[in-house]
């Protein structure tokens, strides 16, 4: 019952025209639209609809929220899932938006910890994606690398690529994917370029994906679609396999939509 009432109120929301201030602020703020065709853009602008209308925002350290900074953060996430079977990231009630970095809050030794070294100073982040809590974005950034072309990383694919992580309970570096098949192949494919990534970054190479992928298999997925989408072509040139396992998870392909830009 509870679903047939979600499908009737989405059905409504879709119904009413998509505006177009809001579809300007998405050709301004997100390069990427423009590569899209029209029947990829009107799906998109369907998804934004529902995405804004079911998450709770959140304007944080002063920031007041407005259409543009709900439009653009939506453009951006709702993109991730354009071509999956979804349910319009369910993992995700509510997204927190600072106007810039934002700092962690500092870590306390737990009660039975011994504390042989000094714990991690506070460090400035962009984004942060909780399992079974909210999206947190800095509004500047996620501008920034939302309007430019050339931009190598996306704060907004990387938080919401862990969400689809997450999707299955844990935060792995393996999303949900169709069959058996398809998990041996991702296994294989993203192990192997997993463990080359560190190695290289260990033995101080230069490499393609970012060094931060190397922290664990959670932020390598995470990494590996921010450059998916913003690097698509010089993915395909320096992790051929890895681009392949991605586009067959995201059904899109990035690489042959670089021609299709307004």
């Amino acid at each position: 019952m509870l679903d047939w009432f979600s499908k009737q109120r989405r059905l409504k929301i879709v119904e009413e025209p998509f505006p177009s201030e809001w579809e300007a602020i998405i050709r301004r703020n997100m390069v990427h639209y423009s590569m899209l065709g029209d029947d990829e853009q009107m799906r998109l602008q369907r998804l934004i609809q529902i995405f804004m209308a079911e998450k709770s925002w959140e304007g944080c350290g002063g920031l007041e929220l407005t259409d543009e900074i709900r439009v653009t953060i939506s453009a951006q996430a709702c993109l991730l899932i354009l071509n999956l079977p979804h349910n319009y990231f369910d993992n995700v009630e509510t997204i927190l938006v600072y106007p810039s970095e934002m700092m962690l809050p500092e870590r306390k030794p737990g009660f039975f910890e011994t504390v042989l070294e000094p714990l991690q100073p506070e460090l400035p982040i962009s984004g942060q994606a909780f399992r079974q809590g909210p999206v947190i974005l800095a509004w500047d950034t996620t501008l920034d690398q939302g309007r430019h072309s050339k931009a190598e990383f996306n704060v907004v694919y990387h938080e919401f690529a862990h969400k689809l992580d997450m999707q299955d309970g844990a935060a792995d570096g393996t999303p949900r994917l169709r069959d058996r098949e398809e998990y041996r192949d991702w296994v294989k494919t993203c192990s192997r370029e997993y463990l080359r990534l560190i190695q290289d970054v260990e033995k101080g190479r230069q490499t393609f994906l970012d060094e931060y992928g190397a922290t664990d298999e959670a932020e390598f997925f995470a990494v590996a679609t921010e450059q998916f989408f913003c690097q698509p072509v010089q993915m395909i040139k320096s992790a051929p396999e890895l681009y392949r396992v991605l586009k067959t998870f995201y059904r899109q392909d990035p690489a042959a939509r670089t021609g299709n830009k307004a």
